[in-house]
């Protein structure tokens, strides 16, 4: 299947500082690499991850264990009609949501998730859909300035987000320039959309 999404690659500063940060406080060893790069990027970087939890309890686990090995607190965990969740930036400087659609905890608290999801700050979510869609992923909801694709158990989610409504959404300035900083690995082969996001097979996952 081609609407499948296997891992990602970071651009990072100091690689083994990443992986210590990642692994201490997601423990996403196996769905990160990271890649030595200069910083080249101010603002926004046009996208943001987010852990999807099964309850709140779980929601605050994995943000405070986030902070307690290094990062910076954006939008604190606190209760929306939508649910639970808050925003955290890791060293490296990518957005990490957290977040939950249930309202209290039904199960003992862990720092666990249930999903990965990449939501891409895109210019025209029309044409970005049509993108992707036509690359074999299928639409499960798609409105106004919003678009969530269906994928496959065990696949890291895929959402097109209107890049200034995602920056507001994850409470930073849709301003930014410079790289991406993010390389996905996933069944669509070596491509790059319109608004510069680069695609790699999943072989070409590597850490260096």
């Amino acid at each position: 299947m081609n609407n499948t999404i296997d891992s990602f690659t970071l651009d990072v500063t100091d690689v083994a500082a990443a992986q210590t940060f990642y692994e201490t406080a997601f423990g996403l060893s196996e769905r990160l690499r990271f890649r030595l790069a200069d910083a080249g990027t101010s603002g926004f970087r046009g996208y943001t991850l987010s852990l999807v939890a099964s309850q709140p309890g779980n929601v605050r686990a994995l943000f405070d264990a986030a902070v307690t090995a290094g990062a910076t607190v954006v939008k604190p965990v606190s209760k929306s009609l939508w649910g639970v969740g808050g925003v955290v930036q890791a060293p490296d400087g990518a957005l990490w949501n957290i977040a939950t659609s249930a309202k209290k905890d039904t199960a003992p608290v862990a720092k666990a998730f249930d999903h990965v999801v990449l939501l891409l700050g895109v210019d025209d979510v029309r044409a970005s859909r049509a993108f992707y869609a036509d690359r074999g992923f299928r639409v499960r909801k798609s409105f106004g300035s919003y678009v969530d694709f269906e994928t496959p158990a065990g696949s890291i989610g895929l959402g097109l987000y209107k890049r200034a409504a995602l920056a507001k959404s994850a409470g930073v300035s849709p301003d930014g320039s410079g790289s991406h900083r993010i390389t996905v690995h996933g069944a669509i082969g070596a491509v790059v959309d319109a608004d510069g996001f680069a695609w790699e097979p999943v072989t070409a996952a590597a850490n260096t």
